[in-house]
């Protein structure tokens, strides 16, 4: 594990690449690499909420409506909740790195 601790707002996370900030995932610098989620099967990058949507349903996700300004879906034998804001070009590393955990081996983050 290799990165930068950073301390912001009272709390310290370790940063992986320290050109992107860890809490909204913007860029600092101009040499950062972007992030792309890739569906690790179909090897297919999600470009859009509309196939993230596809496969997280055949995975058993169910699409919840509560909040609308959110797209949030919930996975009926788990207590997992995905959060993820309304506009795709929001959609940052964190949000990435959530659905990675929340479906193992199903799909991974890579820098482009």
């Amino acid at each position: 594990m290799s990165g930068v601790w950073v301390f912001k707002n009272g709390v310290v996370r370790l940063v992986e690449n320290p050109g992107v900030d860890s809490f909204d995932g913007s860029r600092q610098g101009s040499n950062t690499r972007r992030k792309l989620l890739i569906h690790t099967p179909s090897n297919e990058a999600i470009t859009s909420y509309a196939v993230l949507e596809h496969k997280l349903s055949i995975l058993g996700w169910e699409r919840y409506y509560d909040d609308p300004d959110l797209l949030q879906f919930h996975k009926r034998s788990t207590v997992h909740l995905i959060s993820l804001p309304k506009d795709f070009s929001k959609f940052k590393s964190m949000h990435m790195f959530d659905i990675v955990v929340k479906n193992r081996n199903m799909f991974e983050v890579r820098d482009v």
